[in-house]
């Protein structure tokens, strides 16, 4: 039995998640169990977990406060694979310039910072905010999670902030909108991206995939 625990804090898209989980669970033909929680002892009775999350920072880390879930996914690290998805990823990293600013749960150095209005490619051209439908990442690592996934695969993305770090060594993937931004991090037994697994078709179901069967090492 692989359990998996999606932390519910009331912003994700839970439904989408645990749909996709639970089938490429039976594409590997073992039993899936998919929890939506957020109480502490299905998290620690877990093999793994999914941090997701949509909407505005500042009531994302309001209700991961209430609820504790910050604690919660700083315990879980310890023996845990995570995948962080979008706002997920987002409220791993230190602080968000988005709602006038937000101090985040900090387990990744670097900020979430807004595109811009105009956000401009370069050749002074505008880019539509917020980032939206499918773009492609470049692996700047090797990682279990993009086991047969080719680089430069396409992932559908739904963001209006994206993450900044001067830390390298924890960028897994980037991606050009305008700029070049971090859309993939890794560090040890965690694994966040900016896109939406669950809405990428074959490349995210093949992560997905990869995650079920990831040891985090």
């Amino acid at each position: 039995m692989n359990k998996v625990a999606v932390i519910d804090y009331g912003m994700g898209n839970l439904h989408s998640v645990t749909k996709a989980i639970e089938y490429v669970g039976r594409e590997l033909g073992e039993e899936t169990e998919v929890l939506v929680t957020s109480n502490a002892q299905d998290i620690s009775q877990s093999d793994r977990i999914v941090f997701p999350g949509v909407g505005a920072i500042r009531d994302c880390m309001a209700e991961i406060k209430r609820l504790g879930i910050d604690k919660k996914i700083q315990d879980a690290i310890k023996e845990k694979p995570i995948l962080a998805i979008c706002v997920g990823m987002q409220a791993l990293m230190k602080q968000s310039e988005e709602n006038h600013g937000v101090q985040c749960i900090g387990l990744f150095d670097g900020e979430v910072k807004f595109f811009g209005d105009p956000l401009l490619d370069s050749e002074n051209r505008i880019m539509k905010v917020p980032h939206m439908g499918w773009n492609q990442v470049r692996q700047t690592k090797n990682h279990a999670l993009w086991r047969d996934i080719p680089d430069h695969s396409r992932f559908y993305f739904v963001h209006s902030y994206y993450v900044d770090t001067e830390d390298l060594e924890k960028v897994a993937g980037i991606t050009n909108y305008g700029l070049d931004i971090v859309s993939c991090l890794s560090k040890e037994n965690i694994f966040a991206v900016q896109f939406h697994p669950e809405k990428s078709q074959k490349m995210g179901q093949t992560l997905l995939r990869n995650f079920l069967t990831w040891d985090g090492q």
